[in-house]
């Protein structure tokens, strides 16, 4: 025997067993005084024009007076049947989404309702002197067991209804960063499935896991979108220009190396993934800083030069085959000389300025660069697509 089980056995074994059919006749009388001070006493329970949720208060007033009355004398009859009726009771109470403060405060009081009816139809000549004593007890141990029972069948409602919301939410981030976008329709169906407030815009950021020790996932605002069941992880930001967001967003993200993607529409949450991935692929090579949350819409002419580096290198290669004669390091200063005259529009005095070196040094190696490409420095076209290239090999040095 548990010890749960010791004082629920004794409470019951000490009463007579003919208090219960001394008093069973009075049940639905006591069941109706028991209804009517709960209607009065508990706002949640007065329902008058309910005609469906009455029958249902009453039948479980009457069920728990009857499993009571069922126990006395023998202490095991019922006990399943108790845990069994008011887990699911408990359980009903969570799918409504009550909180059970409601359902406890009319056990409280019909216990009290019962026991003083008990005691005032109880013929108490009759009973041993210990007999209402012995009642009250059982009275409340039996309220004891049918709180647990209603406890535990909320607990486990809660749990089941929680694990089942993260599935919608985990299958929401899918749907929302997918490509091809999906439907807006089947998006909002399921967004109101998982509880989540339909925005007008999102963003979706990648977290990237840290190099070393343990993955702590970032404590986010609730509605947010997570997804760390794998690396990077997910963060779909609703309303991501929203008051508060950028703020909230630094500070939860604060010592993790991430990405935030463009806002977009609420189906085009792919498009903000693709580039938000870019991004953070851009900073673990360091291109793109690293030491706070990148946000793309800083760096849209870095990610577009990067957005096909294959297609970048086989310009390059062919716009910048003169200086492959001039070996390094003279090379490498001639490549950063040309890049510089064409940001400061080819004046080689500003050239000497922002590379710190003597005019005369400038003027030089711009000789050169006209002796090694020619015509080619006279074509805009080729002029900005030299610019490009040099550019995509200046960000790569860090990295180098």
């Amino acid at each position: 025997m548990s010890v749960k089980e010791l004082p629920v056995r004794e409470a019951f074994a000490r009463m007579p067993p003919d208090v219960a059919e001394t008093l069973r006749p009075y049940l639905p009388l006591i069941s109706e005084d028991v209804v009517a001070e709960i209607q009065h006493e508990v706002p949640e329970y007065a329902r008058p024009d309910d005609a469906t949720y009455m029958a249902n208060l009453r039948t479980g007033v009457e069920q728990a007076l009857s499993l009571f009355l069922d126990r006395i004398g023998r202490p095991a009859a019922g006990a399943a049947e108790v845990t069994e009726t008011y887990e699911a009771i408990g359980r009903g109470e969570a799918y409504e989404g009550r909180t059970l403060d409601a359902f406890q405060s009319a056990l409280r009081l019909g216990a009290r309702v019962a026991v003083r009816r008990f005691n005032e139809v109880a013929d108490i000549s009759a009973l041993p002197d210990y007999a209402p004593a012995v009642l009250v007890e059982a009275v409340f141990v039996h309220l004891d067991q049918i709180a647990a029972a209603a406890t535990a069948g909320y607990a486990e409602a809660q749990l089941h209804a929680a694990g089942e919301l993260q599935r919608r939410r985990d299958r929401l981030v899918e749907m929302v960063t997918s490509q091809p976008p999906a439907p807006e329709e089947a998006v909002v169906d399921l967004a109101h499935a998982a509880r989540w407030p339909v925005p007008a815009t999102l963003a979706v950021i990648v977290v990237d896991r840290p190099p070393e020790g343990p993955a702590p996932r970032p404590l986010l605002p609730p509605e947010f979108l997570t997804r760390f069941d794998a690396w990077p992880g997910r963060i779909v930001v609703p309303d991501p220009e929203g008051p508060g967001r950028a703020r909230d967003i630094e500070q939860a993200l604060r010592g993790h190396r991430a990405a935030l993607g463009p806002t977009v529409p609420l189906t085009d949450g792919g498009r903000s993934l693709r580039w938000a991935t870019a991004a953070l692929g851009l900073a673990r090579r360091g291109i793109l800083p690293d030491e706070k949350v990148v946000r793309c819409a800083d760096h849209l002419s870095v990610l577009l030069l990067f957005q096909d580096e294959s297609m970048a290198d086989a310009l390059g290669d062919e716009l910048l085959a003169p200086l492959r004669q001039i070996r390094s390091p003279h090379r490498e200063r001639l490549a950063e000389t040309l890049l510089c005259w064409l940001q400061c529009g080819r004046n080689a005095s500003e050239v000497a300025a922002v590379l710190g070196i003597h005019p005369q040094t400038a003027r030089y190696r711009l000789r050169q660069l006209d002796e090694l490409f020619g015509a080619l420095l006279q074509d805009a076209d080729a002029r900005f697509e030299l610019e490009l290239v040099l550019r995509v090999r200046q960000l790569r040095l860090p990295a180098a």
